[in-house]
Protein backbone atom coordinates (compact mmCIF):
# COMPACT_ATOMS: atom_id res chain seq x y z
CA UNK A 1 0.00 0.00 0.00
CA UNK A 2 2.93 2.21 0.80
CA UNK A 3 4.39 1.38 -2.42
CA UNK A 4 1.41 2.31 -4.03
CA UNK A 5 1.14 5.39 -2.35
CA UNK A 6 4.43 6.66 -3.11
CA UNK A 7 3.75 6.00 -6.97
CA UNK A 8 0.65 7.68 -6.85
CA UNK A 9 2.76 10.39 -5.20
CA UNK A 10 5.17 10.58 -7.89
CA UNK A 11 2.98 10.32 -10.67
CA UNK A 12 0.66 13.39 -10.01
CA UNK A 13 2.56 15.78 -9.25
CA UNK A 14 -0.01 18.38 -9.77
CA UNK A 15 -1.82 17.33 -6.59
CA UNK A 16 -0.86 19.03 -3.42
CA UNK A 17 2.48 17.44 -1.64
CA UNK A 18 2.01 15.67 1.40
CA UNK A 19 2.91 17.09 4.81
CA UNK A 20 6.04 15.45 7.25
CA UNK A 21 3.65 14.24 9.36
CA UNK A 22 1.38 13.19 7.23
CA UNK A 23 3.98 11.23 5.47
CA UNK A 24 5.23 9.62 8.86
CA UNK A 25 1.59 8.64 9.12
CA UNK A 26 0.99 7.03 6.26
CA UNK A 27 4.50 5.32 7.07
CA UNK A 28 3.78 4.44 10.71
CA UNK A 29 0.44 2.71 9.28
CA UNK A 30 1.89 0.72 6.68
CA UNK A 31 4.60 -0.61 9.25
CA UNK A 32 2.18 -1.36 11.60
CA UNK A 33 0.25 -3.85 9.51
CA UNK A 34 3.64 -6.17 9.20
CA UNK A 35 4.11 -8.89 11.84
CA UNK A 36 7.93 -10.14 11.95
CA UNK A 37 9.78 -12.74 13.38
CA UNK A 38 13.59 -11.70 13.96
CA UNK A 39 16.48 -13.47 15.08
CA UNK A 40 19.56 -11.62 16.27
CA UNK A 41 22.08 -11.34 19.58
CA UNK A 42 21.12 -8.82 22.58
CA UNK A 43 24.27 -5.99 22.20
CA UNK A 44 22.46 -3.63 24.48
CA UNK A 45 20.15 -3.58 27.51
CA UNK A 46 17.98 -1.19 29.63
CA UNK A 47 15.65 -2.64 31.52
CA UNK A 48 14.73 -0.43 34.75
CA UNK A 49 12.17 -0.86 37.12
CA UNK A 50 9.52 2.35 37.01
CA UNK A 51 9.79 2.25 33.07
CA UNK A 52 6.61 1.59 31.18
CA UNK A 53 9.04 -0.48 28.64
CA UNK A 54 12.34 -2.19 28.53
CA UNK A 55 14.54 -1.25 26.18
CA UNK A 56 17.17 -3.64 24.09
CA UNK A 57 18.68 -3.82 20.61
CA UNK A 58 19.61 -6.61 18.08
CA UNK A 59 22.27 -6.99 15.87
CA UNK A 60 23.88 -9.44 13.16
CA UNK A 61 26.27 -8.74 10.84
CA UNK A 62 24.84 -6.00 9.01
CA UNK A 63 22.71 -3.89 11.12
CA UNK A 64 21.17 -3.24 14.36
CA UNK A 65 17.22 -3.50 15.15
CA UNK A 66 16.59 -0.94 18.49
CA UNK A 67 13.48 -2.78 20.29
CA UNK A 68 11.08 -2.04 22.52
CA UNK A 69 8.71 -4.33 24.70
CA UNK A 70 5.98 -3.37 27.49
CA UNK A 71 7.47 -4.04 31.11
CA UNK A 72 4.41 -6.14 32.48
CA UNK A 73 4.35 -8.29 29.11
CA UNK A 74 8.48 -8.58 29.50
CA UNK A 75 8.71 -9.73 32.90
CA UNK A 76 5.97 -12.42 32.45
CA UNK A 77 8.49 -14.16 29.56
CA UNK A 78 10.80 -14.63 33.06
CA UNK A 79 14.26 -14.34 30.42
CA UNK A 80 17.03 -12.04 31.80
CA UNK A 81 18.66 -11.07 28.51
CA UNK A 82 22.06 -10.02 28.20
CA UNK A 83 24.53 -9.06 26.03
CA UNK A 84 25.63 -12.06 23.41
CA UNK A 85 22.90 -14.10 24.01
CA UNK A 86 20.52 -15.25 20.48
CA UNK A 87 17.21 -14.61 20.99
CA UNK A 88 14.07 -14.83 18.62
CA UNK A 89 11.08 -11.91 18.73
CA UNK A 90 8.09 -12.24 17.51
CA UNK A 91 6.53 -8.13 16.38
CA UNK A 92 6.25 -5.32 14.22
CA UNK A 93 8.07 -2.49 13.46
CA UNK A 94 6.68 0.76 14.72
CA UNK A 95 7.31 4.52 14.33
CA UNK A 96 7.66 7.38 16.43
CA UNK A 97 6.27 10.40 14.40
CA UNK A 98 7.15 12.87 16.29
CA UNK A 99 10.65 11.72 16.93
CA UNK A 100 10.87 10.58 13.49
CA UNK A 101 12.05 7.09 15.64
CA UNK A 102 11.24 3.41 14.09
CA UNK A 103 12.46 0.48 16.79
CA UNK A 104 10.78 -2.93 16.90
CA UNK A 105 7.61 -3.21 19.55
CA UNK A 106 8.12 -6.78 20.78
CA UNK A 107 5.21 -9.16 21.31
CA UNK A 108 7.10 -11.95 22.30
CA UNK A 109 10.58 -13.06 22.62
CA UNK A 110 13.03 -16.67 23.45
CA UNK A 111 16.24 -17.70 23.71
CA UNK A 112 17.48 -19.11 20.38
CA UNK A 113 20.49 -21.39 20.08
CA UNK A 114 23.91 -21.34 22.11
CA UNK A 115 21.91 -18.58 24.24
CA UNK A 116 19.35 -20.61 25.23
CA UNK A 117 22.30 -23.13 26.30
CA UNK A 118 23.40 -20.23 28.48
CA UNK A 119 20.50 -19.17 30.13
CA UNK A 120 19.73 -22.62 31.23
CA UNK A 121 23.32 -22.85 33.34
CA UNK A 122 22.85 -18.92 34.40
CA UNK A 123 19.71 -20.45 36.14
CA UNK A 124 21.32 -23.51 37.40
CA UNK A 125 24.17 -21.42 38.57
CA UNK A 126 22.36 -19.33 40.40
CA UNK A 127 20.41 -22.08 42.10
CA UNK A 128 23.91 -23.89 42.99
CA UNK A 129 25.21 -20.97 44.45
CA UNK A 130 21.75 -20.08 46.82
CA UNK A 131 22.27 -23.70 48.45
CA UNK A 132 25.86 -22.92 48.95
CA UNK A 133 27.64 -25.69 46.79
CA UNK A 134 30.20 -23.26 45.52
CA UNK A 135 30.83 -21.66 48.84
CA UNK A 136 35.18 -21.34 49.17
CA UNK A 137 34.79 -22.31 52.97
CA UNK A 138 33.20 -25.66 51.46
CA UNK A 139 36.16 -26.46 49.27
CA UNK A 140 38.86 -29.46 50.12
CA UNK A 141 42.49 -28.14 50.17
CA UNK A 142 44.27 -29.89 47.77
CA UNK A 143 47.40 -31.85 48.87
CA UNK A 144 50.63 -30.40 47.98
CA UNK A 145 52.80 -33.71 46.82
CA UNK A 146 50.09 -35.73 45.81
CA UNK A 147 51.23 -39.64 44.77
CA UNK A 148 48.54 -40.55 43.12
CA UNK A 149 46.58 -38.73 40.47
CA UNK A 150 43.38 -40.14 39.14
CA UNK A 151 42.07 -38.40 35.51
CA UNK A 152 38.52 -38.33 34.32
CA UNK A 153 38.94 -37.18 30.70
CA UNK A 154 38.51 -38.53 27.12
CA UNK A 155 41.51 -41.30 26.33
CA UNK A 156 41.46 -39.83 22.89
CA UNK A 157 41.67 -36.60 23.42
CA UNK A 158 44.27 -34.16 23.55
CA UNK A 159 43.60 -33.39 27.55
CA UNK A 160 45.07 -36.91 28.69
CA UNK A 161 48.58 -36.01 26.71
CA UNK A 162 49.35 -33.26 28.24
CA UNK A 163 48.30 -34.13 31.60
CA UNK A 164 50.77 -36.86 31.06
CA UNK A 165 53.29 -35.01 29.46
CA UNK A 166 52.76 -32.18 32.15
CA UNK A 167 52.95 -34.88 35.14
CA UNK A 168 56.07 -36.46 33.78
CA UNK A 169 57.81 -33.11 32.92
CA UNK A 170 57.21 -31.90 36.80
CA UNK A 171 56.54 -34.60 38.95
CA UNK A 172 57.87 -37.85 37.28
CA UNK A 173 57.45 -39.85 40.76
CA UNK A 174 53.58 -39.50 41.00
CA UNK A 175 51.54 -42.25 40.12
CA UNK A 176 48.72 -41.49 36.94
CA UNK A 177 45.44 -43.55 37.50
CA UNK A 178 43.32 -42.62 34.37
CA UNK A 179 39.50 -42.97 33.88
CA UNK A 180 38.39 -43.11 30.13
CA UNK A 181 34.98 -41.31 30.11
CA UNK A 182 33.13 -39.68 27.22
CA UNK A 183 33.13 -36.05 27.89
CA UNK A 184 30.65 -35.10 25.19
CA UNK A 185 27.10 -36.35 24.23
CA UNK A 186 23.49 -36.92 26.28
CA UNK A 187 25.26 -39.42 28.57
CA UNK A 188 28.57 -37.98 28.89
CA UNK A 189 27.82 -36.70 32.65
CA UNK A 190 26.63 -40.15 33.60
CA UNK A 191 30.30 -41.89 32.39
CA UNK A 192 32.34 -38.73 33.86
CA UNK A 193 30.66 -39.38 37.33
CA UNK A 194 31.18 -43.20 36.79
CA UNK A 195 34.94 -42.26 36.49
CA UNK A 196 34.97 -40.19 39.72
CA UNK A 197 33.75 -43.54 41.35
CA UNK A 198 36.89 -45.52 40.11
CA UNK A 199 39.24 -43.09 40.94
CA UNK A 200 38.41 -42.96 44.74
CA UNK A 201 38.12 -47.13 44.36
CA UNK A 202 41.79 -46.71 43.27
CA UNK A 203 42.23 -44.40 46.44
CA UNK A 204 44.12 -41.48 44.88
CA UNK A 205 44.72 -38.32 46.53
CA UNK A 206 43.66 -36.05 43.82
CA UNK A 207 41.10 -36.18 40.87
CA UNK A 208 41.77 -33.52 37.94
CA UNK A 209 38.86 -33.24 35.81
CA UNK A 210 39.90 -32.43 32.52
CA UNK A 211 39.09 -31.61 28.44
CA UNK A 212 40.07 -30.13 25.54
CA UNK A 213 38.68 -26.68 23.87
CA UNK A 214 35.30 -26.79 22.04
CA UNK A 215 32.17 -24.74 21.67
CA UNK A 216 29.43 -23.86 24.29
CA UNK A 217 27.60 -26.75 23.66
CA UNK A 218 30.45 -28.93 23.49
CA UNK A 219 31.02 -28.11 27.08
CA UNK A 220 27.85 -28.80 28.33
CA UNK A 221 28.11 -32.19 30.05
CA UNK A 222 30.44 -29.96 32.73
CA UNK A 223 27.35 -27.98 33.16
CA UNK A 224 25.04 -30.81 34.40
CA UNK A 225 23.29 -30.53 37.97
CA UNK A 226 24.19 -34.47 39.04
CA UNK A 227 27.81 -34.19 38.14
CA UNK A 228 27.74 -31.11 39.86
CA UNK A 229 26.03 -32.60 42.94
CA UNK A 230 28.68 -35.51 42.63
CA UNK A 231 31.46 -33.46 42.67
CA UNK A 232 30.01 -31.06 45.66
CA UNK A 233 29.96 -34.58 47.51
CA UNK A 234 33.47 -35.93 46.49
CA UNK A 235 35.69 -36.49 49.45
CA UNK A 236 38.64 -36.06 47.50
CA UNK A 237 39.26 -32.93 46.19
CA UNK A 238 38.92 -32.39 42.48
CA UNK A 239 40.87 -30.10 39.92
CA UNK A 240 39.18 -28.96 37.08
CA UNK A 241 40.80 -27.94 33.39
CA UNK A 242 38.01 -27.27 30.98
CA UNK A 243 38.17 -26.22 27.89
CA UNK A 244 40.30 -22.59 27.52
CA UNK A 245 40.64 -19.47 29.60
CA UNK A 246 37.51 -17.73 28.94
CA UNK A 247 35.31 -20.50 29.27
CA UNK A 248 33.82 -21.79 32.80
CA UNK A 249 31.42 -24.20 33.87
CA UNK A 250 29.65 -25.39 36.91
CA UNK A 251 32.01 -27.82 37.44
CA UNK A 252 34.38 -25.26 37.64
CA UNK A 253 31.98 -23.40 40.00
CA UNK A 254 31.59 -26.48 42.80
CA UNK A 255 35.50 -27.66 42.01
CA UNK A 256 37.37 -27.53 44.81
CA UNK A 257 40.47 -25.73 42.52
CA UNK A 258 40.12 -24.35 39.08
CA UNK A 259 42.63 -24.08 36.33
CA UNK A 260 42.49 -22.67 32.88
CA UNK A 261 43.46 -25.84 30.89
CA UNK A 262 44.31 -29.67 31.54
CA UNK A 263 47.92 -28.22 31.57
CA UNK A 264 47.59 -25.82 34.22
CA UNK A 265 45.65 -28.54 36.37
CA UNK A 266 48.53 -30.93 36.16
CA UNK A 267 50.48 -27.93 37.31
CA UNK A 268 48.29 -26.78 39.93
CA UNK A 269 48.70 -30.43 41.49
CA UNK A 270 52.21 -31.35 40.95
CA UNK A 271 55.42 -29.61 41.77
CA UNK A 272 58.83 -29.51 39.46
CA UNK A 273 61.18 -31.75 40.86
CA UNK A 274 63.85 -29.07 40.60
CA UNK A 275 61.87 -27.10 42.38
CA UNK A 276 61.63 -29.40 45.32
CA UNK A 277 64.42 -30.06 45.16
CA UNK A 278 65.42 -26.74 45.98
CA UNK A 279 62.89 -26.68 48.75
CA UNK A 280 64.58 -29.70 50.51
CA UNK A 281 67.78 -27.96 50.03
CA UNK A 282 66.78 -24.72 51.48
CA UNK A 283 64.87 -26.57 54.49
CA UNK A 284 67.96 -28.66 54.80
CA UNK A 285 70.28 -25.46 55.30
CA UNK A 286 67.28 -24.16 57.62
CA UNK A 287 67.74 -27.22 59.67
CA UNK A 288 71.03 -27.47 60.05
CA UNK A 289 71.49 -23.51 60.81
CA UNK A 290 69.19 -24.05 63.59
CA UNK A 291 71.00 -27.07 65.07
CA UNK A 292 73.90 -25.13 64.54
CA UNK A 293 72.66 -22.30 66.85
CA UNK A 294 71.19 -24.68 68.99
CA UNK A 295 74.78 -26.29 69.58
CA UNK A 296 76.54 -22.74 70.06
CA UNK A 297 73.75 -21.97 72.61
CA UNK A 298 74.24 -25.37 74.70
CA UNK A 299 77.99 -24.92 74.25
CA UNK A 300 77.79 -21.05 75.66
CA UNK A 301 75.25 -22.43 78.12
CA UNK A 302 77.82 -25.28 79.23
CA UNK A 303 80.70 -23.13 79.36
CA UNK A 304 79.06 -20.53 81.81
CA UNK A 305 78.11 -23.66 84.17
CA UNK A 306 82.02 -24.47 83.99
CA UNK A 307 83.20 -21.13 85.05
CA UNK A 308 81.22 -21.56 88.34
CA UNK A 309 82.71 -21.82 91.81
CA UNK A 310 80.97 -25.28 92.53
CA UNK A 311 82.20 -27.24 89.39
CA UNK A 312 85.63 -25.81 89.63
CA UNK A 313 85.80 -26.67 93.82
CA UNK A 314 82.73 -28.82 94.30
CA UNK A 315 83.93 -29.96 98.20
CA UNK A 316 83.06 -25.87 98.95
CA UNK A 317 79.34 -26.98 98.54
CA UNK A 318 79.55 -28.67 101.67
CA UNK A 319 82.06 -27.11 103.55
CA UNK A 320 79.74 -24.94 105.81
CA UNK A 321 78.07 -28.42 106.50
CA UNK A 322 81.51 -30.12 107.25
CA UNK A 323 82.08 -27.23 109.91
CA UNK A 324 78.63 -27.45 111.72
CA UNK A 325 79.21 -31.10 111.56
CA UNK A 326 82.28 -30.57 113.36
CA UNK A 327 81.16 -28.55 115.81
CA UNK A 328 78.43 -30.69 116.80
CA UNK A 329 80.89 -33.51 117.47
CA UNK A 330 83.09 -31.67 119.66
CA UNK A 331 80.63 -30.50 121.62
CA UNK A 332 78.82 -33.98 122.03
CA UNK A 333 82.39 -35.88 122.70
CA UNK A 334 82.36 -33.47 125.78
CA UNK A 335 78.73 -33.12 126.93
CA UNK A 336 78.47 -37.47 126.85
CA UNK A 337 81.60 -38.52 129.84
CA UNK A 338 79.74 -35.44 131.85
CA UNK A 339 76.22 -36.77 131.64
CA UNK A 340 77.65 -40.60 132.21
CA UNK A 341 79.29 -39.43 135.42
CA UNK A 342 76.43 -37.17 136.83
CA UNK A 343 73.95 -40.44 135.97
CA UNK A 344 76.27 -42.88 137.76
CA UNK A 345 75.89 -40.63 140.69
CA UNK A 346 72.32 -40.49 140.76
CA UNK A 347 71.65 -44.27 140.36
CA UNK A 348 74.39 -44.63 143.15
CA UNK A 349 71.94 -42.56 145.81
CA UNK A 350 68.38 -44.59 144.31
CA UNK A 351 70.99 -47.73 145.07
CA UNK A 352 71.36 -46.93 148.75
CA UNK A 353 68.10 -45.26 149.49
CA UNK A 354 66.91 -48.77 148.03
CA UNK A 355 68.87 -50.82 150.46
CA UNK A 356 66.78 -49.60 153.72
CA UNK A 357 63.36 -49.80 151.97
CA UNK A 358 63.47 -53.70 154.01
CA UNK A 359 62.95 -52.40 157.46
CA UNK A 360 60.62 -50.20 156.23
CA UNK A 361 58.73 -53.31 154.42
CA UNK A 362 58.84 -55.06 157.71
CA UNK A 363 57.13 -52.78 159.91
CA UNK A 364 54.62 -52.54 157.44
CA UNK A 365 53.87 -56.32 157.28
CA UNK A 366 53.63 -56.58 160.73
CA UNK A 367 51.10 -53.24 161.10
CA UNK A 368 49.49 -55.42 158.02
CA UNK A 369 48.93 -58.39 160.08
CA UNK A 370 47.61 -56.42 163.23
CA UNK A 371 44.82 -55.31 160.86
CA UNK A 372 44.14 -58.75 159.71
CA UNK A 373 43.71 -60.04 162.80
CA UNK A 374 41.30 -57.55 163.94
CA UNK A 375 38.92 -57.97 160.69
CA UNK A 376 39.07 -61.35 161.39
CA UNK A 377 37.25 -60.95 164.72
CA UNK A 378 34.95 -57.95 163.60
CA UNK A 379 34.13 -60.56 160.95
CA UNK A 380 32.23 -62.99 163.73
CA UNK A 381 30.44 -60.27 164.63
CA UNK A 382 29.46 -59.69 161.57
CA UNK A 383 27.80 -62.69 160.97
CA UNK A 384 26.16 -62.94 164.28
CA UNK A 385 24.77 -59.66 163.34
CA UNK A 386 23.60 -60.48 159.75
CA UNK A 387 21.72 -63.77 161.17
CA UNK A 388 19.96 -61.13 163.20
CA UNK A 389 18.87 -59.00 160.94
CA UNK A 390 17.67 -61.61 158.27
CA UNK A 391 15.62 -63.39 160.89
CA UNK A 392 13.82 -59.47 161.47
CA UNK A 393 13.23 -58.68 157.78
CA UNK A 394 11.47 -62.29 158.16
CA UNK A 395 9.39 -60.75 160.75
CA UNK A 396 8.67 -57.55 159.17
CA UNK A 397 7.49 -59.08 155.83
CA UNK A 398 4.85 -61.43 157.78
CA UNK A 399 3.48 -57.95 159.44
CA UNK A 400 3.29 -56.07 156.62
CA UNK A 401 1.56 -58.43 154.28
CA UNK A 402 -1.09 -58.29 157.22
CA UNK A 403 -1.18 -54.59 157.25
CA UNK A 404 -1.06 -54.45 153.52
CA UNK A 405 -4.45 -56.80 153.05
CA UNK A 406 -6.92 -54.45 153.97
CA UNK A 407 -5.57 -51.64 151.97
CA UNK A 408 -5.54 -53.24 149.17
CA UNK A 409 -8.79 -54.08 149.13
CA UNK A 410 -9.76 -51.03 149.65
CA UNK A 411 -7.49 -49.33 147.08
CA UNK A 412 -9.10 -51.65 144.68
CA UNK A 413 -12.85 -50.38 145.18
CA UNK A 414 -12.35 -47.30 145.01
CA UNK A 415 -10.17 -47.81 141.80
CA UNK A 416 -13.59 -49.51 140.72
CA UNK A 417 -15.18 -46.57 141.45
CA UNK A 418 -13.05 -44.54 139.90
CA UNK A 419 -13.14 -46.07 136.76
CA UNK A 420 -17.40 -46.11 136.78
CA UNK A 421 -16.57 -42.39 137.37
CA UNK A 422 -14.00 -41.98 134.16
CA UNK A 423 -14.87 -40.67 131.12
CA UNK A 424 -12.65 -43.21 129.16
CA UNK A 425 -15.17 -45.99 130.13
CA UNK A 426 -18.38 -43.68 129.28
CA UNK A 427 -16.22 -42.65 126.11
CA UNK A 428 -15.70 -46.62 125.66
CA UNK A 429 -19.93 -47.35 125.75
CA UNK A 430 -20.31 -45.30 122.72
CA UNK A 431 -20.14 -41.73 124.40
CA UNK A 432 -17.90 -38.36 122.85
CA UNK A 433 -16.49 -35.59 124.11
CA UNK A 434 -16.47 -32.55 121.83
CA UNK A 435 -14.01 -29.41 122.43
CA UNK A 436 -13.83 -26.15 120.93
CA UNK A 437 -10.60 -24.61 119.19
CA UNK A 438 -9.65 -23.84 122.78
CA UNK A 439 -9.38 -27.41 123.95
CA UNK A 440 -12.63 -26.17 125.98
CA UNK A 441 -15.76 -28.97 126.66
CA UNK A 442 -18.54 -27.69 124.82
CA UNK A 443 -21.83 -28.22 127.01
CA UNK A 444 -23.99 -26.28 124.92
CA UNK A 445 -24.48 -25.97 121.45
CA UNK A 446 -24.22 -21.83 121.74
CA UNK A 447 -20.67 -22.72 122.96
CA UNK A 448 -19.97 -22.72 118.99
CA UNK A 449 -21.14 -21.42 115.55
CA UNK A 450 -21.47 -22.81 111.90
CA UNK A 451 -17.67 -22.66 110.45
CA UNK A 452 -15.78 -23.28 113.88
CA UNK A 453 -13.69 -25.88 113.83
CA UNK A 454 -13.95 -28.47 117.21
CA UNK A 455 -12.40 -32.39 117.99
CA UNK A 456 -15.06 -34.98 118.99
CA UNK A 457 -12.80 -37.29 121.26
CA UNK A 458 -14.04 -41.10 121.08
CA UNK A 459 -12.52 -44.14 122.76
CA UNK A 460 -10.39 -44.96 120.10
CA UNK A 461 -8.54 -41.42 119.35
CA UNK A 462 -10.27 -37.88 117.83
CA UNK A 463 -12.06 -36.23 115.34
CA UNK A 464 -11.89 -32.76 113.67
CA UNK A 465 -14.61 -30.86 111.92
CA UNK A 466 -16.40 -27.86 111.01
CA UNK A 467 -19.71 -26.85 112.06
CA UNK A 468 -21.89 -26.21 109.63
CA UNK A 469 -25.20 -25.88 111.13
CA UNK A 470 -26.54 -25.85 114.91
CA UNK A 471 -29.75 -27.02 116.11
CA UNK A 472 -30.93 -26.40 119.41
CA UNK A 473 -32.74 -28.65 121.34
CA UNK A 474 -36.60 -27.89 122.65
CA UNK A 475 -36.21 -28.63 126.23
CA UNK A 476 -33.87 -26.90 128.38
CA UNK A 477 -30.27 -29.08 129.24
CA UNK A 478 -29.81 -29.67 132.82
CA UNK A 479 -27.87 -27.67 134.85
Amino acid sequence: MLASQVEQQQGDDEKKPLSISEALDVAKGSLEKLKLRVLGEVSEVNVKPGYANAYFTLKDEAGTLPCQMWHDRFEKCGITLEVGIMVELVGRFSLYPKKGRMHFQVFAISVAGEGMLRQQVAILQRKLEAEGLMAPERKVPVPAYPMKIGVVTSPRGDAIHDVLRTTRRRFPLAHIYVAGVPVEGARAPEYIVEGMRACFRARVEVILLVRGGGSYEDLMPFNDEQLARAIVKCPIPVVTGIGHEPDTTIADLVGDLRASTPTGAAEAVTVQTSQLAAQLRSTGEHIAQRQQQRIQHATLSLDRYATRPIFKDPQSMFASDLITLDIAHDRLSRALPANIERDKTRLAAYASRLSVKPAIFDRASAKLENYSSRLRSSTASLDRDTLRLSAQCDRLREVSSKLLTPAQHEVALKAGRLHDLSPLATLSRGYAIARDGESRIVKHVSALSPGDTFEVTVADGSIYATVDSIRASERRPAI
